[in-house]
């Protein structure tokens, strides 16, 4: 059955500047059992939370076997919101929803969320490279809801 693995909500954007210099340091957790998704506006407590310029873009959902073949990585270091295991992540387009037990959340998926140079730093060398095509989807959340970590139904809307 499919599962979430890892949920992220970060307030702070980590990645800025050079990624030779190091992610901007930060004390706070990042990582969460269940997060809050807000119609139009993205994951409660997010960096791009109610951002106009980010709607279309405030919930990056990435597959965990992306991962696969880097080794003993974080996978929190991808910044990626929701990382799931068992889900083509990559292949959706248009309307899907993810239901951790507490109903559907529906998102719209518009386009692959690519990795940049900071994969090579922060998780592993080749990273960058390994990930393209890979690197999961940014999407619009369309109704409010909750995701938890576990198992998880996947619903596509045609």
């Amino acid at each position: 059955m499919p599962e979430i693995v890892l949920l992220l909500a970060s307030p702070l954007h980590r990645y800025e500047g050079r990624p030779r210099d190091g992610a901007v340091p930060f004390n706070a957790p990042e990582t969460f059992d269940e997060i809050t998704i807000r119609a139009g506006l993205g994951v409660v407590g997010d960096r791009f939370f109610g951002h106009r310029a980010h709607v279309r873009e405030s919930v990056t959902v990435m597959a965990a076997e992306s991962l696969d073949g880097l080794g003993d990585v974080d996978p929190a270091k991808t910044r990626r919101n929701v990382l799931t295991r068992g889900i083509a992540v990559d292949e959706l387009r248009g309307e899907f929803s993810l239901d951790s037990g507490d109903g559907p959340v529906w998102f719209r998926a518009h386009r692959p969320a690519n990795p940049c140079a900071w994969m090579d730093e922060e998780l592993a060398p080749g990273a960058f490279r390994h990930l393209r095509e890979h690197g999961g989807m940014r999407c619009e959340p369309l109704s409010d809801g909750t995701l938890r970590l576990g198992p998880v139904t996947l619903a596509l809307r045609s």
